[in-house]
């Protein structure tokens, strides 16, 4: 689907606001474009109206003019009952009012000399007796005006008001419908992050996801609130502007539509060159972030190892990029946006001057001043809706390119979060031929893999690195799919059950404990509701972190920040036993979990696992052999396969790779010691 079809259809969901939001502009729009059609008929036919044929009348009435004991009224408002004597004109030349007592019956060029105008038009040319006019008799003729003037005023003013609260409501439904757009599809892009699988994550930095999630979207904000609104402001204003030069002058008016294909390939080559600039920009902003993200994680490391001058020269290679394309953004939009729009501009209003002069020479076809006027403010107004949309177009291309970003992470194909059946299961663990590797190819990092582990059971997988101890819990808790073979529970396949089904009855402690920021209390039910206060005391307590912790001013409501750097790795192990154990699980995996920990604390866990384990199936992943010498069962790994299977003192018989590596580790104990 396309980009700008998916925006649309997000658009939809909020239509009724849209909808209210693009009336009242209308509104407001139309409002503000009744100003020089008002302004014309204040011209013509108030201002300049007085210069048009008057009538002698017999009679007064409110239109009438009094002038040397008669009384005179304007031929368009005469009234038909009164007696229509003789016709007489009234001219304006500089700033002084001439009355000619009889009818003129052509207008053009105006001079007057000793008392006698002279109008000249084209190879006419006649002369009248003209009478100047004081300031008071000047201004009677322009008595009956006032009323018309005031009141077109007044409704200027009134449509002035009503624009500006329109203009309001407007913007403020805009703001308000994209703000919950943008709510929407930010939901949207976390929920299907939730449902990505862990394999998706592998290989990409934290930072470039964040990027989607906030810059992207904050982008795509931009295009709801001051792209569209713009947008559509000035295309309305656009239409209404046309409207009313078709109204005035159509002709004109046609040479003034070539604008728009103008503007539609003044688009189509901006977006040429604009879209590949936002795409590098998007990216190398992703990187950045992904950078920042690294380099705040590792600080520590960079500091130990005084990195600081080579992560610094790989972050402004990244900027000095960023730096790069921008200017190449920038010089775009300073050739293609407002001056242009001025060439353009300024070629419009010398079509109009050729226009209007060569009318004037000609005599032929003269329009009144007000038409003029209407003409000139219309064409000025034109080329602020233009400029308005040309200024716009980095903001639309950035929002496009920021939105395909965003529909690719929303289009990653994601596992729906199911609802778990809630029935309990004994932790009987099969695994029954087994193979697997990460990705479509490659090398297999499980071989042929089978074990059983009872319900009650603590198995151990030991081995060197990359043997396939943590991609055996990695196919357990179904992060990723096996290639071969078959994983059961009880019996049942775990691809016959949801995720969230396998997950529900397992619980895990990892090498490396994550806190989230919230209290002590809220990472060990992770906010689960069916995971009581007491659950959670009664968890810490197993584990015997009630003793650990009693140091902490609040005890087990203790704020925790991210990764929950304020606390000892042990302090964090512990929460993360409690974690595991507060969910109850019928499988329990610890993945290097004493590794961290100092041996009096290792004391109190083993201690705490001793009763915890009882009724579990455990998985124990540990490289410190010391700490599993009472499973249960040990399954010894290399290179993907099981080599042995057995309890401590059946492989110490053996005598085999176990063997080598508990005499290992125990000589190097004995040395240490």
């Amino acid at each position: 689907m396309k980009t700008g079809k998916r925006l649309f259809q997000y658009a939809l969901c909020y239509k009724n606001i849209l909808i209210c939001a693009l009336l009242m502009l209308t509104a407001a729009v139309t409002a503000e474009l009744t100003g020089p059609m008002i302004g014309k008929k204040m011209i013509d036919d108030h201002i300049l109206g007085i210069q048009k044929p008057w009538y002698e009348v017999s009679g007064k009435s409110e239109y009438t003019v009094p002038y040397h004991g008669r009384e005179y009224v304007r031929a368009d408002r005469a009234d038909p009952s009164l007696e229509k004597r003789k016709e007489v004109r009234v001219f304006q030349i500089g700033m002084t009012y001439y009355f000619v007592d009889e009818a003129v019956p052509f207008d053009g060029k105006r001079t007057v000399k000793d008392g006698v105008l002279r109008i000249s038009s084209g190879g006419q040319s006649e002369s009248y007796p003209a009478v100047r006019l004081s300031a008071s008799e000047a201004f009677s003729f322009y008595e009956p005006e006032m009323k018309g003037l005031v009141s077109l005023i007044l409704l200027y003013l009134g449509l002035l008001i009503l624009s500006i609260f329109f203009h309001y409501g407007q913007f403020y439904l805009l703001q308000m419908s994209a703000n919950r757009i943008i709510q929407k599809m930010r939901q949207d892009v976390f929920a299907n992050i939730q449902r990505l699988p862990v394999r998706y994550f592998d290989n990409l930095p934290a930072g470039k996801v964040v990027a989607r999630v906030t810059n992207d979207t904050e982008a795509i904000r931009d295009l709801y609130v001051t792209v569209l609104s713009t947008f559509v402001t000035d295309m309305i204003y656009m239409a209404g502007i046309f409207a009313a030069l078709f109204l005035l002058d159509a002709r004109l008016a046609a040479v003034c539509l070539l604008i728009l294909p103008l503007i539609a390939i003044w688009a189509a080559v901006y977006r040429k060159f604009a879209s590949g600039y936002n795409h590098k920009l998007r990216s190398i902003n992703s990187d950045i972030n992904a950078k920042m993200n690294e380099a705040v994680q590792g600080m520590p490391i960079i500091q130990v190892f005084r990195r600081q001058k080579d992560i610094k020269r790989e972050f402004e290679e990244l900027n000095d990029s960023h730096f790069h394309y921008q200017n190449k953004m920038l010089n775009l939009n300073s050739l293609m946006s407002h001056n242009l729009v001025n060439v353009l501009q300024n070629v419009m209003f010398a079509v109009l001057i050729w226009y209007f002069g060569g009318a004037a020479l000609k005599m032929e076809g003269m329009m009144s001043i007000g038409v003029l006027y209407a003409f000139v403010d219309y064409l000025t107004r034109l080329f602020q809706p233009i400029t308005g949309i040309v200024n716009q177009f980095p903001k639309l291309e950035l929002a496009r390119v920021s939105s395909e970003r965003v529909f690719r992470l929303l289009d990653e194909p994601g596992v729906d979060v199911e609802e778990t059946s809630g029935v309990k299961v004994n932790g009987h663990v099969v695994f029954e031929d087994v193979s697997f590797r990460y990705g479509d190819s490659g090398e297999y990092v499980l071989k042929n893999i089978s074990f059983e582990a009872k319900q009650g059971e603590t198995v151990a997988l030991v081995g060197h690195t990359g043997s396939g101890k943590s991609s055996i819990m990695n196919v357990l808790f179904r992060f990723y799919d096996i290639q071969k073979g078959d994983v059961k529970i009880d019996g049942t396949s775990i691809y016959d059950m949801s995720r969230q089904d396998v997950r529900q009855h397992m619980g895990i402690v990892l090498q490396d404990p994550y806190l989230f920021s919230g209290t002590i209390a809220s990472n060990v039910n992770l906010d689960h509701e069916a995971v009581t206060r007491e659950q959670i005391e009664a968890a810490l307590k197993q584990v015997g972190a009630d003793k650990l912790l009693a140091h902490l001013p609040k005890g087990f409501d203790e704020p925790v920040i991210e990764k929950g750097s304020t606390l000892s790795s042990g302090e964090r192990q512990l929460i993360s036993f409690a974690r595991a154990l507060a969910y109850d699980p019928a499988i329990l995996v610890l993945d290097e979990a004493t590794a961290n920990i100092d041996t009096e604390t290792e004391a109190v866990i083993q201690k705490a696992l001793d009763v915890v384990k009882k009724g579990r199936t455990t998985f124990i992943i540990a490289h410190r052999l010391s700490t599993i010498r009472k499973a249960d069962q040990i399954l010894v790994l290399d290179k993907g396969r099981i080599i042995e299977k057995g309890s401590h003192e059946e492989l110490m018989k053996q005598k085999g790779q176990y063997y080598q590596m508990y005499e290992l580790q125990k000589g190097r104990g004995t040395l240490v010691g």
